[in-house]
């Protein structure tokens, strides 16, 4: 192999901005002397979101229960959020894909409402947020596809 000389033109132009970009990529990266490097960002607590702005009500979420799983839930009826608030309690029905309009099955009884998010959404980003057990979030989330789901309030 011959070397040819150094660079020219073009090209020593363009090995300079390369090693600028690398030597700014380098002091990006590293670490700063005040940030330990296995410091990690809080995470948001149930608790700490606020309600959707777009539903009117002050933030109310609550904490997630020992024992339980918080859980998403989008209704078949997303008007039933607009009487739901945290703290309720709900009947969690779904009624699969396969089955008649009308033969719902009760897949948690007595939810705890968490929070409700986006009940004014006309987009279909509303969501009920639930505590449930394990077991009753493994059958909510392993529903099949084209499933509907509904409440009855508790309380």
């Amino acid at each position: 192999m011959r070397w040819r000389g150094l660079p020219r033109g073009g090209t020593l132009l363009r090995v300079a901005l390369v090693a600028v970009l690398l030597g700014l990529a380098v002091a990006v990266l590293q670490p700063s002397a005040g940030c330990p490097p296995d410091a990690s960002p809080a995470k948001p607590t149930p608790a700490a979101s606020p309600s959707s702005p777009d539903d009117g009500r002050p933030g109310g979420a609550l904490p997630l229960p020992d024992g339980s799983v918080g859980v998403p839930v989008r209704l078949a009826e997303p008007a039933a959020l607009a009487v739901l608030r945290p703290g309720a309690r709900v009947d969690l029905l779904v009624v699969p894909a396969t089955e008649a309009a009308g033969e719902a099955t009760l897949l948690a009884p007595r939810a705890l409402v968490l929070d409700v998010l986006g009940a004014g959404a006309v987009d279909g980003s509303s969501a009920l947020y639930l505590a449930l057990r394990p077991e009753q979030a493994q059958r909510a989330v392993g529903v099949p596809e084209g499933s509907r789901f509904a409440v009855v309030v508790r309380e």
